[in-house]
């Protein structure tokens, strides 16, 4: 992976701004520490930190189609594109000459080739800017479902664009502000965030499966993937053989790598199914164990489970590995680690995040970054099976707005009268859902039932799943690890979206689907193991350092927080040992603290203003 910047500007000669660039770029050197460079022309500045996978010698950007003649077409590339090599052979076919073995040429001579019609032939996780300096047009495209981050501000000559807001905010242009709808962004929907909102005032993120042209006096936003509903011409058995291969194709593609490579192993099917077939397409070739991960906490042992950490993953996790043959490390997070991690991982993410989760996670990808550049990960397959708990609750199912926000209170109760009536939350909520459903591809004719079990799939593909993406991405580029998600593969999301929920989960069995297609990979106690939501610590002195930090933050008359946040609602609860309202809405008594806290300190660090 990569880190990707830039500036257009027809208004300035871009050529004198040289400083500036390498500023924005210097702000991705945790994206891309092996690497950087940037080229410039009139009207267009590209900056590059680059994270060496595949071509290390090679693949040096930004990447222009003539290096020795005048300027042309430029491409800086954060990505990993799965089918290049079938892509390059085409290419070549057609009278392509490749200079270097890496995939982000096959990207910059698809472009060449086909134009913008080239994403549409690539597999991959992708974020890029192409400029084409003949047309003076600028090209902002990102992969189908949103795993790399792309950010852009409009200016009033020109785009400010990179990899992370911090890039966009190292350039004197853009300033850091929140108003009405990033505040409601914050507060009111942290687990559904809408789509394309950059939480800064004026800044966008280009969405999903889409593209953004930028040229004298027009920017414009183009779909070039979508989902389509149609009836699902599959039996069962035929179901489950082609979520097998189709997923088995995924992985093995995602094992290309001329780096130490290794998977994220939590002891759930999702993670086991992408290590065993991981470690079955490397002994086909021939090569050695694959190496795993996981994270533990001490005294995880001891924690009563609860409707989303049912079980402990430290047996699963060791029954997973013993039975898929990995070299297995588990990685032990203590309270005082977790602590010391809270400012890295804030400054990794640009926002306030999910606090002591985000802080284990950075904890867990920088100990894998010491003997691995690439992990794979199995993210994303709740979502495209049905595995959470919202898809089989009834109420939740039946409920007007996103299912996993029934019966949750967000951060946006604690908001002061006068911000929230600004604001309206709830109104604000209530939009940005009915948005959503309208979003929904309809299949004619389709039973109420399963209309509402589509709506649940295109609510978690669209809100649920782009903050975990978003989390997973920030938090492992923070340490120079590029994570892999085979359950991402958009063929195989296309696939799933229209096969029916009693396929998916035969006779109510969550993930069911999923279960048969890999049972022969796994133990019987790790495929049939119920769904377990990551860990959150069981510290104690983690949630009492929070709690003297709110403490200190109510007794600062000039806390920033406070702008926004009602002192006294939040006084009251702490006094009568109440959790506060937290982002996630995974139980943890903690949540509230940590949002709290990095709210103010995001504030500060960030000198966010508010409008």
């Amino acid at each position: 992976m990569c880190g990707v910047t830039g500036w257009i500007d027809w208004h300035t000669d871009l050529r004198h701004q040289e400083r500036v660039l390498r500023e924005m770029t210097a702000t991705l050197l945790c994206r891309g520490p092996d690497a950087d460079g940037v080229w410039l022309s009139r009207h267009a500045a590209i900056g590059h930190r680059r994270l060496s996978v595949i071509d290390l010698d090679g693949g040096a950007q930004p990447l222009p189609d003539h290096p020795a003649g005048p300027p042309g077409t430029v491409l800086g590339y954060n990505g990993e594109l799965y089918n290049h090599r079938e892509l390059r052979a085409e290419l070549e076919a057609l009278g392509h000459a490749f200079r270097t073995r890496s995939d982000t040429e096959v990207v910059l001579r698809a472009h060449l080739q086909w134009g913008r019609d080239a994403p549409t032939r690539f597999n991959g996780i992708f974020a890029y800017a192409l400029w084409d300096d003949r047309h003076e047009e600028l090209l902002l495209v990102r992969d189908h479902l949103g795993v790399k981050p792309l950010y852009w501000h409009a200016h009033p000559g020109g785009v400010l664009f990179g990899s992370e807001p911090k890039a966009v905010l190292a350039n004197p242009l853009f300033r850091a502000e929140l108003d009405a709808e990033g505040i409601a962004e914050l507060f009111a929907l942290p687990a559904a965030p809408s789509a394309g909102h950059g939480l800064f005032r004026g800044l966008h993120e280009v969405r999903p499966g889409h593209l953004v042209t930028v040229t004298r006096g027009a920017t414009r936003e183009l779909r070039y993937w979508r989902l389509e509903s149609a009836e699902h011409p599959d039996d069962g058995a035929t179901t489950r053989d082609t979520v097998r291969a189709l997923l088995a194709d995924a992985v093995e593609r995602q094992l290309i790598s001329d780096v130490p490579l290794c998977t994220l192993l939590s002891g759930g099917v999702d993670s086991s199914a992408v290590t065993a077939l991981a470690a079955a397409a490397r002994e086909r070739a021939g090569q050695g164990k694959i190496s795993s991960f996981s994270v533990d906490f001490p005294g995880s042992a001891d924690r009563t489970p609860d409707a989303w950490r049912t079980t402990l993953d430290a047996p699963y996790v060791q029954a997973a590995a013993d039975h898929i043959g990995t070299l297995h490390t588990s990685v032990l997070v203590p309270d005082d680690d977790l602590l010391d991690a809270r400012d890295a991982v804030l400054r990794a993410r640009d926002r306030p995040g999910w606090g002591e989760m985000d802080a284990s996670l950075h904890l867990l990808f920088r100990e894998v970054r010491r003997r691995s550049t690439v992990a794979l990960s199995g993210e994303a397959a709740d979502e495209i099976f049905g595995g959470y708990p919202y898809f089989h609750d009834p109420a939740a199912l039946a409920a007007p707005t996103f299912p996993w926000l029934h019966g949750r209170t967000t951060p946006a109760a604690l908001l002061r009268p006068e911000v929230a009536a600004e604001v309206r939350p709830e109104e604000y909520t209530a939009a940005a859902y009915h948005r959503s459903i309208a979003e929904v591809p309809r299949l004619a004719g389709e039973p109420a039932e399963q209309a509402r079990i589509r709506e649940v799939f295109h609510l978690a593909l669209t809100r649920w799943l782009p903050p975990l993406l978003d989390r997973v991405d920030r938090v492992s580029m923070s340490v120079g690890l590029e994570v892999r998600v085979p359950f991402c593969d958009h063929r195989l999301v296309e696939y799933l979206w229209n096969v029916p929920w009693a396929l998916k989960a035969p006779q109510g069995r969550s993930k069911g689907l999923l279960r048969d297609a890999v049972r022969d990979l796994l133990p019987p106690q790790v495929a049939d193991r119920p769904k377990s939501g990551y860990p959150s610590t069981p510290a104690v002195r983690y949630t009492e350092v929070l709690t003297e930090r709110a403490r200190e933050l109510l007794a600062d008359p000039n806390a920033p927080v406070f702008d926004l946040v009602d002192r006294e609602a939040v006084r009251g609860l702490l006094a009568a040992g109440r959790p506060l309202p937290g982002p996630r809405t995974a139980p943890n008594p903690v949540g509230g603290l940590d949002h709290l806290v990095q709210v103010d300190e995001w504030l500060r660090a960030y000198r966010v203003g508010l409008r």
